[in-house]
């Protein structure tokens, strides 16, 4: 799996983790949503995702075929 793919992937697993616990436990966790998507907005202007650097550290991405787009 690429970079960019697996960054997609982590972004739509805590967004749709945050509305789950926002309808069962509280809906504070709604921030969560809005963090996510806040920091999908600044990534794709500025091209940093803190999100990308961690994975980056973690070996993900490092076997794909296509190049990444994130620094």
């Amino acid at each position: 799996m690429s970079l960019e793919r697996a960054v997609m992937a982590f972004a739509g697993t805590m967004i749709l983790a945050s509305l789950a616990l926002a309808h069962y436990v509280s809906p504070y966790w709604l921030l969560l949503t809005a963090f996510v998507g806040f920091n999908l907005i600044q990534s794709s202007f500025t091209g940093f995702c803190p999100a990308a650097m961690v994975m980056r550290k973690l070996g993900v991405g490092r076997n794909a075929a296509s190049g990444c787009t994130f620094r």
